[in-house]
């Protein structure tokens, strides 16, 4: 990593030490409570809690370049940071290792039952990363953000989209749904269940608007095309400085889940792909999956596959289908 820009070399190694000598020197109490984590915080004030993560899949790097720019900028004016910031790079080791993951997806083990799985690294850091979540939300007001950013594996109709949790309290949704404009994001699908997410856990367990953001293409750290965040880095910029929101250039699609489609066995088969585009389009009655003796079909007039992955772990969802709401 030693040709990184060293904002970006910093944020990928969990560096902290620029960041949080440049806000403590400003009066924030700063903390660093496991390694990838660090909370920016104004003590006896009643600011707005949004919690930032990024690299929760190891070979998403976008977001992480994303962030560290913004991040280095803010630095240089640290007081026009107006919110108390949680900043989490999930899953170092797999950013260290330029790879998805080490054992599993982490982005699954945010949930109570974990089977198999317990024993993994990505279990370990999920803990690590939830006793974190719970402590800095414990003392935040009515405010909270989850702002997880991430990249797409495979293209999509809509270059930008976000997963957001149907639990968030009706005024935070719209207010969350209202900075996905902001940030250019197409389309948005209202999740009614858990997946075992990091944005679903803190909306389910911490109250907080939480949404999972797809930003373009996955890249390599540090040849990113960063013009492909630009908007979604507009918009969290503005909200970490408290200034006034933006008009939002087109309102998201909004779909809601019509069912997932789980993986029962190494017998599953997908009708299409893995390559299949997210969002594209199936009519009633064709086939997206079997598994045995059990058929997927779609059962309303038209439904859209999103995340189709045929080669998760058995008992995982292998892709959800989505219906157009708005």
């Amino acid at each position: 990593m030693t040709a990184l820009p060293p904002a970006v070399k910093a944020l990928a190694e969990a560096d902290f030490s620029a960041l949080a000598r440049s806000f403590g020197d400003a009066g924030f109490t700063v903390g660093q409570p496991a390694d990838g984590i660090i909370t920016i915080r104004r003590e006896n004030e009643q600011r707005p809690a949004v919690l930032v993560s990024v690299g929760v899949h190891g070979d998403e790097t976008g977001p992480i370049e994303l962030v560290a720019y913004l991040l280095d900028q803010l630095a240089q004016t640290p007081s026009e940071l107006k919110v108390d910031l949680m900043l989490c790079v999930g899953n170092i080791g797999a950013i260290r290792q330029a790879k998805r993951f080490i054992d599993a997806d982490l982005n699954r083990m945010f949930r109570a039952e974990r089977g198999t799985l317990a024993g993994t690294a990505e279990a370990a850091r999920a803990d690590v990363m939830i006793a974190a979540t719970s402590a800095f939300f414990a003392t935040a007001g009515k405010e909270r953000w989850h702002l997880d950013l991430h990249t797409a594996i495979r293209p999509s109709v809509y270059p930008t989209f976000a997963i957001v949790p149907d639990l968030i309290a009706d005024a935070a949704k719209e207010d969350l749904i209202g900075w996905m404009g902001e940030a250019a994001i197409g389309a948005i699908i209202m999740n009614p269940a858990s997946a075992g997410t990091y944005s679903y856990y803190s909306a389910e367990h911490h109250a907080a608007a939480g949404t999972t953001v797809e930003l373009g293409r996955i890249g390599t750290l540090g040849q990113n095309d960063l013009s492909q965040f630009e908007a979604a880095r507009v918009a969290l910029n503005r909200l970490l400085r408290g200034t006034a929101p933006a008009a939002a250039a087109q309102a998201p699609h909004v779909y809601k889940v019509a069912q997932n489609i789980i993986k029962l066995s190494d017998q599953f088969k997908m009708a299409f792909g893995k390559e299949t585009q997210n969002f594209t389009p199936l009519k009633k009655g064709d086939e997206i999956a079997r598994d045995g003796d059990t058929v997927y079909t779609v059962q309303h007039d038209e439904e859209l596959v999103v995340f189709p992955n045929p080669d998760v772990r058995i008992g995982l969802r292998a892709g959800m289908m989505v219906t157009r709401v708005r």
